[in-house]
């Protein structure tokens, strides 16, 4: 057994987020881990053969047989056929709870009515490309405007086109080149913000002071890599480097390594550090954004970035994103020192949504979801109270997630030291009961507004019932 109460204490997460910790546990079998692994893969592909035949025929034509290879898994993935509020159905006609909800793009639910309405009426009535200035796009500038407290922004069609133009803007807004980047985050597929993202860690250096690993297929310029919640180290990079460069990227809240939060005053201090060298701060809320909250993570922390980056949860489905900030930076794009081109932005089917989801984000829609989350968490928290289980709860907004250590998880090297052996488990127990979270090894649920507690009652007893196969 394990009692936290004996170890050294760590520094209070931001008050603005959540973070639970048992007081004692005790340690898994790893061998019943691995005799559970072997029953649910083996239970998978008994109750998933069409979603095998699918994904042999589509693996043909499509490398991986998938449209974008975070969405593969071994053997082969579930293929969907449809979807509707929370739920989804698989080419196996089995109905899943979706707790994934494309990463927070379905926040408002899937085939969401007032975002169905919106859209149909452009495309009855206004239409779907114009390729000139048009009202629709302004009106909905001047929603997100107000809403995330931006000076100036422009649209996008995805986080990584947001996250390149924000980093092109912040270079030609300083005359510099160099970036930052958080060790182990993920910003989309821009060169420069390829580089370590989940690395191993044979290749990156010590904890302290990592080293980048640049994959061989990324040209990335000068980018230097900081932990996370490490303020000394990104202090020396900037103390030594700081003339050269031009951005500090990272997500305010980490979500591609589960839930990652920051420190009680870190983000204050990335600030003040950013400030001092006259780099321009870019949050990444491509994930955030309205799941952490009515004007998203920077205004819920309560740090205004420079430059902000948005997609996913502003289009109800649709592929919309964009990234804005202080007019002084955004400038460049009026005086033409960055060019910002793009056929499909702004266009009026997306703008149709992005109205529709503005409408439905209200602060009462937002923290009615944010209840059930947090009322999630508070029973998952119960369940590993009542079998001793080495593990902790982190949530923002209305996400949540199980993190499989006693301590907690405040950069990569803390993620790297989880036990993903119980985490595959966890994951693959729920995807065999109908409850679907995002594949991987960092497993992260999102209580959407088409979501109830009855739902989430499902994913608790679903975690109780591994916890007693887990201790049988």
């Amino acid at each position: 057994m394990t009692d936290q109460s004996s170890t050294p204490s760590w520094p209070a997460h931001d008050p603005a987020t959540r973070r639970w910790l048992p007081t004692k546990s005790t340690p898994l079998n790893p061998d019943r881990v691995e005799a559970l692994l072997a029953q649910e893969w083996e239970k998978f592909e008994r109750h998933t053969p069409q979603s095998g035949e699918h994904n042999a025929r589509a693996s043909k034509i499509l490398p991986l047989g998938v449209t974008s290879s975070f969405q593969h898994w071994d053997p082969y993935p579930i293929s969907i056929v449809s979807a509707r509020g929370a739920h989804v159905t698989d080419v196996d006609g089995r109905t899943l709870l979706d707790m994934s909800m494309g990463f927070g793009a379905m926040m408002v639910g899937h085939l969401n009515p007032v975002v169905v309405d919106h859209v149909r009426h452009a495309l009855d009535h206004v239409g779907t490309l114009f390729v000139t200035p048009s009202p629709t796009a302004t009106e909905v500038a001047e929603l997100f405007q107000e809403r995330f407290g931006l000076d100036m922004l422009r649209f996008t069609q995805s986080g990584t086109e947001s996250l390149m133009y924000a980093v092109r803007a912040a270079r030609a807004y300083t005359g510099r080149k160099a970036i930052i980047k958080i060790e182990g985050g993920y910003h989309g597929g821009y060169d420069p913000l390829q580089v370590s993202v989940k690395p191993a860690l044979a290749d990156i250096g010590p904890a302290h002071a990592p080293t980048p690993d640049t994959p061989f297929e990324v040209e990335a310029g000068t980018v230097h890599v900081v932990p996370f919640n490490d303020l000394d180290r990104l202090r020396a990079i900037l103390a030594e480097h700081g003339r050269e460069i031009a951005a500090l990227v990272m997500e305010p809240v980490i979500e591609n390594l589960a839930i990652v939060v920051p420190d009680e005053g870190y983000l204050a201090g990335v600030r003040q550090a950013c400030d001092e060298h006259g780099v321009v701060l870019i949050f990444d809320e491509v994930k955030t954004g309205l799941t952490a909250g009515y004007a998203g993570a920077s205004q819920r922390v309560g740090i205004k970035p420079d430059l902000v980056t948005l997609a996913k949860s502003i289009g109800g489905g649709l592929p919309l994103a964009a990234f804005g900030g202080r007019q002084e930076v955004m400038q460049v794009v009026v005086d033409g020192r960055m060019a910002h081109f793009g056929t499909y932005n702004g266009n009026p089917l997306v703008m149709a949504a992005a109205r529709a989801v503005d409408e439905v984000c209200t602060h009462e829609a937002l923290d009615r979801a944010e209840g059930i989350n947090v009322r999630t968490l508070d029973a998952v928290d119960a369940v590993i109270t009542e079998f001793d289980l080495p593990a902790h709860t982190v949530g923002m907004g209305i996400k949540g997630c199980i993190t499989w250590s006693t301590t907690p998880v405040r950069n990569y090297r803390d993620y790297k030291a989880t036990d993903f052996r119980v985490a595959e488990l966890s994951w693959l127990w729920g995807v065999n009961r109908h409850i679907l979270t995002p594949p991987g090894l960092d497993e992260q649920w999102l209580v959407s507004l088409a979501h109830t507690d009855e739902d989430m009652a499902a994913l608790v007893t679903d975690f109780r019932d591994l916890a007693q196969a887990l201790r049988a």
